[in-house]
């Protein structure tokens, strides 16, 4: 069963500029089957997870080439950084030759980015555009379109509401295509595979990482401080590592797609705000798996419910926007005083807060700390406040509250 993914639209429409393309995102967030759809049998793939192919492309790259010619799906292009600069030729002289037809020759896919980006930037500079796929949407599998999130514009059309214990399941869950066609009998077995894969064949295989059990003992531990400010000193305080350590590995989980780390903002106003990022892990049913919420009714009554909840709805967002090729211009505010708030979006120079709240009783009090924007003498433009209430309401004039299960 295939599911669109809502990145059709801005990958096709590069795919008329660009001679390549470059998909990355974590394993199994449905990279391959999403250019292999879109391919239609027009062009051949080969994996470099097939040894034989990634030995030629290292060692010779431009018989690589000429067995596989563009158009042409590589998939797992970080095996074999070695091809860049001969795809680099190869596109170059198509765009002399005949340059009407010399975009999106190459379709790549890259699971991590450890030592990715660096030879993309470097090699394929103004050939190459790059996207970032997550797991699958709340509106991709609902079947609907999906725009990037600003207050104002939200609808929820097409999306049906969910009470607390059917959200928390869609939660427990997480996004990942495969698991979206499994019972959740396998729910374990699916992600107990997933982190071995991810150790073994990332980890090990792309890092200097000695000790993988050390290195799960240190996953777990970030799985658990999701929805948090980051905190190196705890991080390797539970891993029994080093700090430098900690945010050598943290590094890792980030490049790889599973993490995420939201800046704060400022612009230098005083030194009161914070200069802390807050840390998310970008599946939800990963985490859940990482911190043993077993079933979806512990996790919506646990200690951890309003950190898991307020994941979902930043990694949601975060969809809106990578899904439809954008970067997100994501922020978080909080000063010296402890006053938050969780989300801002800087949007045509205009400030939008966001506040989310698992209560089903959004209250004014709730966004107190948004008239702490008025310091940055900026236009602060409509606001949110995302919780299970299930209406679209007005809480003041500039503020409408939002169902998280229609994100």
């Amino acid at each position: 069963m295939f599911i669109k993914r809502n990145l059709e639209s801005a990958f096709l429409t590069a795919n008329k500029s660009f001679s390549v393309l470059l998909v990355t995102g974590a394993r199994q967030v449905g990279k391959t089957t999403f250019l292999r759809h879109l391919a239609e049998e027009k062009r051949k793939f080969v994996s470099l997870d097939n040894l034989e192919y990634r030995e030629m492309a290292k060692n010779d790259p431009r018989l690589f080439l000429s067995n596989f010619p563009a158009p042409l799906i590589i998939d797992e292009i970080q095996y074999a950084p070695e091809l860049l600069p001969y795809i680099k030729m190869a596109v170059d002289e198509a765009r002399f030759k005949d340059p009407e037809n010399s975009n999106g020759m190459f379709w790549l896919t890259g699971s991590q980015q450890f030592h990715l980006m660096k030879g993309v930037t470097e090699s394929l500079a103004g050939r190459v555009a790059i996207f970032n796929l997550l797991g699958l949407s709340n509106h991709e599998t609902a079947g609907t379109d999906s725009q990037p999130f600003l207050p104002e514009s939200f609808s929820g059309t097409g999306m049906k509401m969910l009470g607390s214990p059917e959200l928390f399941h869609r939660i427990w869950r997480g996004s990942f295509p495969g698991m979206f066609m499994l019972q959740d009998s396998e729910w374990s077995t699916f992600y107990n595979s997933y982190v071995q894969t991810y150790l073994e064949r990332d980890i090990r295989y792309l890092t200097q990482v000695a000790d993988l059990g050390r290195f799960f003992t240190f996953l777990k531990s970030a799985a658990a401080r999701t929805g948090q400010m980051l905190n190196y000193a705890a991080l390797s305080r539970d891993a029994d590592i080093s700090q430098p350590t900690a945010k050598s590995w943290l590094s890792l989980l980030l490049t790889s797609g599973l993490a995420y780390l939201l800046p704060p903002y400022y612009r230098n106003v005083n030194q009161r705000i914070s200069s802390t990022p807050k840390f998310y892990f970008l599946d939800t049913g990963l985490a859940a798996y990482l911190t043993s919420w077993n079933t979806p009714q512990v996790l919506c009554d646990g200690a951890m419910s309003g950190a898991f909840f307020e994941t979902w709805c930043v990694s949601e967002l975060l969809k809106s926007y990578l899904h439809n090729g954008q970067e997100p211009p994501f922020f978080y505010f909080r000063d010296k005083d402890k006053h938050e708030i969780d989300l801002l979006i800087e949007y045509n120079g205009a400030l939008h807060p966001i506040e989310i709240k698992k209560s089903a009783s959004p209250k004014s009090s709730d966004i107190s700390a948004f008239r702490l924007l008025k310091q940055y003498q900026m236009p602060i433009g409509k606001a949110a406040l995302i919780s299970m209430n299930p209406d679209i309401l007005m809480l003041t004039e500039s503020c409408r509250t939002i169902p998280a299960p229609l994100l």
